[in-house]
């Protein structure tokens, strides 16, 4: 049946053209429509953003289909379209433990996170950003609580939305011959202008459509792909007959076999959710804890199906291109193939899920990112009595610094989109991970000990990163030697006040 479908619209859309990408009109109307109704959307909300908690939390007020899609467009970002396809081209099964460790964590976020934190950023002065909750938390009068967690939101988020937009260089400079100079200007402008006037609404809104396009658009390569090789059944034969250890998951690319390190630095991944900012946001901003189990749900069918899909590309891939693909060019074979195997008008709509990909996920750093100056920095150090109108603003302003740093940090088209996106989910992960578990879940954590914890975590990974100690991942490190800090100093430290306490015991027992 799939094969039919498939066969059927290649049969009425190609008519047995040669298919030029680049220059396509089609393609590149499908693009233009594509972006055009983005910022539309940007404009729309523009008129609903009235104050902070609107431009950053949407007013707490996202059901759960949105939440959800929007939770997981945001996170998976080109390096699911672009990324995972090609490690898995060049590693086959091996990619597929960065998989399982990704859909684990992502369970455990929406399973043990989600629903305290939800409750505990309204119950703590209605924190808006993830270093507002936590000096609201210990009632901080220090700012140490605001200014330290966001000069590390800065210093990742800028090499995360860098990837995004190595990601969107890539995908424009393939699409229409660009030069990868001109080409990630392009994609970091339609990112910036709808992030710059709509806020978080408009972020959400279009990362739920960004999320069923992706969904689809990584469902439907793999099939067609497969199809057009003669099934499933057909494809798995020509892969084992070209490359045997493509389905061995402990052998690596080039045919050593993985080590108990290496395979613990890739299931890690997954204990990276605990710390990223762009996605807990999303936990903030639902409406009610109700509807965090039909949230759950959706977001773990998306990542389950994805992820898999993603790794299947990858490795249909290796058979259904004619010419291989080396280094960095392996992390095109999304593109490439939906260049092959579709008519431009479906290549165009599907390539704009990549474009939607990038897009979703750097529309969320940078307001994440612009929020940590806003709020953390200009409010907190320079004007402590600036108005909500006069924040936005800021907040507006910040973004395009932050774009323009990310864009001239991301402009070597030789750099790995996954290598770009494990650096920074490392950052988060092992900065703010331990910093929000003990903060939500043991009562003894003190303010020392969480500040401690996010130096030592983000100062680990900047230095593991630089040295490569043991091959190992350096969120392991990281994670471990900031949950340690944590534990420590919040022991040597004296007991957090009573009110701090009463808070903590609320949590879980309040009805938001």
């Amino acid at each position: 049946m799939q094969k039919k479908i498939c066969a059927g619209i290649m049969a009425q859309l190609w008519k047995g053209e040669d298919f030029n990408l680049t220059n396509d009109v089609m393609i590149i109307n499908a693009f233009v429509l594509y972006i055009g109704l983005m910022m539309a959307i940007g404009v729309y909300y523009y008129r609903q953003t009235k104050n902070m908690s609107d431009y950053f939390l949407g007013n707490r007020k996202l059901g759960a289909w949105v939440t959800s899609l929007s939770a997981e467009a945001s996170d998976m970002s080109g390096w699911m379209l672009m990324g995972v396809p090609g490690f898995a081209y060049l590693a086959g099964l091996n990619a597929g433990w960065i998989a399982i460790g990704i859909a684990i964590g992502t369970w455990a976020n929406w399973h043990f996170v989600a629903a305290r934190l939800r409750q505990y950023t309204e119950l703590a002065g209605n924190s808006l950003t993830l270093p507002e909750f936590l000096q609201n938390r210990y009632k901080d009068t220090s700012n140490l609580l605001r200014i330290v967690p966001a000069i590390f939101i800065l210093i990742f988020f800028i090499l995360y939305t860098s990837s995004g937009f190595v990601a969107a260089g890539k995908l424009f400079e393939t699409v229409f011959g660009l030069p990868f100079q001109y080409a990630i200007f392009l994609g970091a402008g339609s990112v910036v202008f709808y992030t710059l006037i709509g806020g978080f609404l408009a972020v959400s809104r279009t990362d739920f459509i960004q999320g069923v396009m992706m969904f689809f658009a990584i469902l439907i390569v793999p099939t067609c792909a497969a199809m057009s090789l003669g099934g499933f059944g057909d494809t798995l034969t020509a892969i084992a007959d070209y490359k045997p250890t493509l389905f061995e998951p402990f052998t690596k690319p080039d045919g050593s076999t993985l080590s108990a390190i290496e395979l613990i630095s890739l299931l890690a991944w997954g204990i990276g959710y605990f710390g990223q900012p762009h996605i807990l946001v999303r936990f903030m901003a639902i409406r009610s804890t109700k509807e965090l189990p039909q949230a759950t749900r959706i977001a773990m069918t998306w990542v389950t199906l994805s992820l898999a899909a993603a790794v299947t590309i990858g490795m249909v891939g290796t058979v259904y291109l004619t010419t291989p693909l080396e280094g960095t060019n392996s992390e095109t074979v999304f593109l490439l193939m939906t260049n092959q195997l579709f008519p431009p008008i479906v290549a165009g709509l599907v390539l704009s899920a990549v474009l939607a990909a990038i897009m979703s996920t750097a529309s969320s750093q940078l307001l994440v990112a612009a929020s940590a100056f806003a709020q953390d920095f200009y409010k907190t150090l320079i004007r402590k009595d600036a108005n909500q109108t006069e924040l936005v603003w800021i907040s507006r302003a910040s973004v395009l610094i932050i774009a323009s740093i990310a864009v001239f940090l991301g402009f070597n088209p030789d750099s790995f989109i996954l290598d770009m996106v494990a650096y920074a989910w490392a950052g988060f992960g092992a900065a703010f991970g331990p910093a929000l578990l003990m903060s939500l879940f043991w009562r003894r954590t003190t303010k020392a000990g969480v500040i401690a914890g996010i130096i030592v975590g983000g100062v680990t990974v900047l230095v593991w990163k630089h040295f490569e100690f043991l091959g190992l991942y350096e969120i392991v490190p990281g994670f471990i030697f900031s949950l340690i800090a944590i534990y420590i100093v919040s022991k040597f430290d004296a007991e957090p006040d009573r009110d701090i306490l009463k808070t903590f015991d609320k949590v879980g027992t309040s009805r938001i």
